[in-house]
């Protein structure tokens, strides 16, 4: 058999919404709608755990925060220790040259988990620059290429316009365009290409650093999204439910008031970014093509989470909302028949976990038993296909507490573990969630039928969230689960 190449570009903060083809009012992504058109775009992907490091977990691991254990942010957790199993290193064993460049987000920070090489700049990564004392060959490509491009400075650094990772300060990138981490992976990506092994398939793996913040795109990508109308902040009548966590004013908050000129220009820069990573991919795509291969490779698009950019004062992720959970999902496949989906929408909940199995069968290389996530690959290739999943369940350790939803991506149901907050969420008629329908009496049997979902999905759980068949309130919450805790314990002795 012969086993095409696989590209997995996966980018960090892309909204879901925010695809010209998904019908964004703004954004203008005709390069991946190129793809889209070539392939499947599944309108409802979720990043079940939205945030970095789990979401990672996730996609390299094929599986479910229930199985791979992490339902919070946590750094400094052995990656490989704690989740040995990955689909780069399936990859590696049948035979692929693997390959990652970008962002990784992994401790420590050069275990490759199968991939044969890694190119790395995972933005601005607190853990790693304060451990290393900002020497950053120990954990960063991009910043020691920068120093050595000329006229550039020999201590020069990608934070020298100030702006913090996670603000919703946006100004314009400091330097020229081709030294942007953006263009960065471009460059790599297409050097790679002369590297790579010819007698080999590869698995690539990239993975942009951005739109995450700082929100610092090229003049031309801020200036074509700061000329759109002027932000006006848009709030729902549940807006009081997390007042406890706000900090007004805070522009690196994840919840709290700012002007709406702030989100304004924070929203130009997050646009301007997408605009930059569009172009980046198209310029992949005809590499490709120069060097042969195009119609050899499968490509998948996604994100680990999104963004919540001013909805309901929220900014960043690990939310259950649809700006911080949902994330673009495309697969096309280009070493397939003409039977192929080409174009295609599906509108069945997939995740994260979803994308291993999915690009391994494509590839025709075995899954391992240890995912739980669903090969997509029926859909892909034009075949009859079911509802991989009824619905979806997803969580995350935030503001002291779990939060947990469900979702079939019509309706979503949300539950706070430390008071109990329900919200009830008709995705259809109110897609920007604005109308809490979980205390309305007509709406009581439907937020049952969707709580006896969570129960179902929480219950055995070692918090003890489900006693009796009911949610409880104010259980001890952690990072992570404990059959993780007791691998990483284990390998320690």
């Amino acid at each position: 058999m012969t086993h095409p190449n696989v590209i997995l570009i996966c980018v960090d903060e892309w909204r879901g919404d925010a695809l010209s083809c998904a019908g964004h009012p703004y954004v203008e992504t005709p390069h991946l709608d190129e793809l889209a058109r070539g392939g499947v775009r599944f309108a409802n992907g979720y990043s079940a755990t939205p945030s970095c490091v789990p979401a990672r977990a996730a996609l390299f691991t094929g599986q479910s925060q229930e199985a791979h254990g992490r339902v919070g942010y946590d750094d400094g957790v052995p990656f490989e220790v704690a989740h040995p199993v990955t689909m780069q290193g399936e990859f590696k064993r049948a035979g692929y040259h693997t390959q990652a460049i970008g962002k990784m987000h992994v401790w420590p920070e050069r275990a490759r988990l199968g991939f044969d090489d890694v190119i790395l700049h995972d933005g601005y990564l607190h853990h790693a620059r304060r451990s290393y004392r900002q020497q950053f060959g120990f954990f960063d490509d991009y910043v020691p290429w920068l120093r050595r491009q000329p006229g550039v400075s020999p201590d020069a650094d990608y934070f020298d316009h100030g702006v913090n990772c996670n603000s919703v300060v946006a100004r314009p990138w400091d330097k020229a365009e081709a030294l942007h981490p953006t263009s960065w992976i471009g460059t790599q990506t297409i050097e790679w290409l002369y590297r790579r092994d010819p007698t080999k398939p590869f698995f690539l793996y990239l993975s942009f650093h951005r739109p995450h913040p700082p929100y610092d795109p090229p003049r031309w990508a801020f200036d074509q999204y700061d000329a759109l109308p002027p932000y006006e902040r848009e709030l729902g009548d549940w807006e009081d439910d997390w007042d406890e966590f706000r900090r007004d004013g805070d522009y690196q908050a994840a919840i709290g008031d700012l002007p709406d000129r702030v989100v304004h220009r924070a929203r130009a820069g997050y646009y301007g970014l997408m605009a930059q990573i569009d172009l980046q991919v198209n310029r992949i795509r005809e590499a490709l093509a120069d060097f042969g291969v195009a119609d050899d490779t499968v490509i998948a698009f996604t994100s680990d989470h999104g963004e919540m950019l001013g909805d309901h004062r929220m900014f960043r992720k690990a939310v259950p909302y649809e700006g911080s959970a949902k994330v673009p999902f495309i697969v096309a496949d280009r070493s397939t028949n003409e039977a192929a989906a080409r174009g295609a929408v599906v509108d069945h909940v997939v995740e994260l976990r979803d994308v291993m199995p999915t690009l391994l069968d494509l590839a025709g290389v075995p899954i391992p038993d240890s995912v739980d996530g669903c090969s997509l690959a029926a859909h892909v290739r034009g075949e009859p296909a079911e509802p991989v999943r009824e619905w979806l369940h997803g969580e995350h350790v935030y503001w002291g507490q779990s939060l947990h939803w469900v979702t079939d991506g019509r309706v979503k149901y949300v539950w706070g573990s430390a008071k109990g907050v329900e919200q009830l969420f008709d995705l259809e008629a109110d897609p920007g969630e604005l109308r809490n329908l979980a205390g309305l009496p007509e709406h009581a049997e439907l937020r049952d039928h969707w709580r006896s979902r969570l129960v179902q999905d929480l219950t055995g759980r070692e918090e003890g969230f489900v006693v009796d068949g009911d949610l409880v309130t104010g259980r001890p919450v952690t990072t992570m689960l404990a059959h993780t805790r007791r691998r990483l314990a284990a390998a320690a002795h």
